[in-house]
């Protein structure tokens, strides 16, 4: 006997105890509670089938069980192994920031070699007090008076005085008071001297064809 029929005959039984106790009942409803023969079938005929499926369930169901992997007659397929997971591509680390060598720093230009000072630098023109005498870019025909015959004028004065433009007594016997100060002022490194001197006087003299004491001894080697 196959577990078909076998089903079938245990719900067969079910529903004839079921009966059985369906008419039963119809009896006792007859007997016990005067129902009528209608009433008392209706209630059999449902009590039959409420009790018929009660034991159809309870008695003849059958779990299938768990159905084994490999069997013959499972349609059910093993499960596929599960696949490891690809791991994920290991990230290249973070390329390192290059160190970036500082541009060298450019050469120092070498300072330009300070020019030779001459002895007496060129006097600058002033913007103080009084006006500029006007001066020659060289010494009238005949050369360059001796400016040292002046009380007050040296080698080195002279030097100035001939890098300002001014070369004869001439020059400065004309000088004006305002010209006075602007030659005072000027004179680096022997400021006033024109005025403490008194230079204009002797250069008038001078010019004149004169002499001082001093231009004598000047003259007769006695000072430079």
């Amino acid at each position: 006997m196959n577990s078909e029929s076998g089903s079938l005959t245990c719900m067969v039984f079910s529903y004839v105890i079921g009966g059985a106790i369906g008419a039963l009942g119809a009896a006792m409803l007859i007997i016990l509670g005067n129902w009528t023969g209608g009433q008392a079938l209706f209630a059999a005929v449902v009590l039959a089938g409420v009790l018929g499926t009660f034991f159809a369930v309870f008695l003849c169901g059958k779990s299938s069980g768990p159905v084994r992997v490999g069997t013959a007659g499972s349609t059910a397929q093993p499960a596929a192994p599960a696949r490891p997971e690809t791991p994920a591509a290991t990230a290249s680390p973070a390329a390192a920031p290059q160190s970036v060598a500082p541009a060298p720093a450019p050469a120092a230009e070498p300072a330009p070699a300070a020019p030779v000072a001459d002895p007496v630098a060129p006097a600058p023109v002033s913007a103080g007090e009084g006006t500029r005498p006007a001066g020659l870019d060289a010494p009238r025909e005949g050369g360059a008076d001796d400016l040292k015959r002046i009380k007050g004028v040296g080698p080195k004065l002279e030097r100035l005085l001939h890098s300002m433009g001014y070369y004869h007594f001439d020059q400065i016997a004309g000088w004006s008071a305002h010209e006075i100060a602007w030659v005072d002022e000027n004179l680096q490194g022997f400021k006033g001297r024109v005025s403490r001197d008194n230079w204009v006087d002797q250069a008038r003299l001078l010019a004149a064809g004169g002499d001082t004491d001093f231009s004598r001894r000047v003259d007769g080697g006695d000072v430079y």
